[in-house]
């Protein structure tokens, strides 16, 4: 699980400790494991979200781990092209390539920390697969894809995206030195990730070392979740189990707590733990497909716009 990784984290800034004296540290109020589905042209995935209310997760709307799972040549697979309006697609790539490209002229390629943050809005199409070089020749894939709502006012906002290289991510240590951690958007102990976003949010991957502990401050207005990736350790001041493609809720407070178990599988030798948060919207979510609105009656829209290609267009070369 490369992502990003240095030689020194001593070397980082240093995520001070939760002071005791104004600290609420957030219990943890369930924990969910994930189900296996499959997506776009059959690769495999974890719905992350699967079981948690919408009202748990807002701004949040559903969340995939990709993988992880080594593919033999010629086994891997993406999506076709298909539409998305009202949200934002946050895709993040820890082993593997893939290949992004959209009706808006955005596109790239992702791999090992990279991550692609797509803007709907108000209508777009897009495509994600593997290269032919890696089809070819088979190999480790994993990744995340997130989806993050946009409130009402704007749902309509033009697309965009944004090519987050896997450098520009900020990296933090621990207090006590044993975990990395990657800020991809938000801010954490203030300290900023290169992402932009719309709707106040914060997304980080941490690796913690056998035994490590981290403790992260928290802005009190943002839910928090924490999703394992691999590993196992616990959550909270509680010290709630938790393990790979798990996901706790955690309740209202000001500061997060994860702990490495001191013994993990030798197939994944450190706690890989994702965690999100963000102020939630509020407003009511109708989700259907590749549409996330606010009434039934947008969503018959989106399917009648995307049929009349008022979503976009497939570019000429494909």
């Amino acid at each position: 699980m490369p992502a990003v990784t240095v030689e020194d984290v001593l070397a980082l800034p240093s995520i001070p400790p939760l002071a005791s004296e104004s600290l609420a540290e957030r219990p943890v109020r369930s924990v969910t494991s994930a189900p296996r589905g499959l997506e776009g042209e059959g690769f495999p995935v974890y719905r992350a979200f699967a079981g948690v209310s919408l009202s748990e997760l807002d701004p949040f709307v559903h969340m995939d781990q990709m993988g992880e799972i080594d593919y033999a040549p010629g086994e891997p697979k993406g999506t076709p092209w298909h539409p998305h309006r009202g949200f934002e697609t946050v895709t993040y790539i820890i082993d593997g390539i893939f290949d992004h490209q959209d009706s808006n002229g955005g596109g790239g390629r992702i791999t090992n920390g990279d991550t692609q943050w797509m803007t709907a809005g108000s209508g777009i199409l897009h495509i994600e697969t593997p290269p032919e070089a890696l089809v070819a020749s088979g190999g480790l894939f994993h990744g995340i894809q997130l989806w993050v709502n946009l409130p009402a006012a704007l749902k309509w906002t033009p697309p965009r995206y944004q090519d987050i290289r896997a450098d520009a991510e900020t990296l933090l240590a621990s207090g006590d030195g044993g975990a990395l951690v990657r800020v991809i958007a938000g801010e954490v102990a203030g300290h900023t990730g290169p992402g932009s976003t719309f709707t106040p949010m914060a997304m980080l991957h941490a690796t913690l070392a056998p035994g490590a502990e981290l403790e992260l401050p928290w802005r009190g207005d943002f839910n928090a979740l924490a999703y394992v990736l691999a590993g196992k350790g616990t959550v909270g001041s509680e010290r709630r189990p938790i393990s790979s493609a798990q996901l706790a809720v955690f309740g209202p407070g000001n500061g997060l707590r994860a702990h490495a178990d001191a013994r993990q599988d030798s197939s994944h030798p450190s706690l890989e733990i994702l965690i999100l948060g963000g102020k939630p919207i509020g407003e009511p979510v109708v989700h259907y497909g590749p549409f996330v609105m606010n009434a039934e009656q947008e969503i018959a829209q989106a399917m009648e716009d995307y049929r009349s290609g008022r979503l976009g267009s497939i570019p000429a070369s494909h």
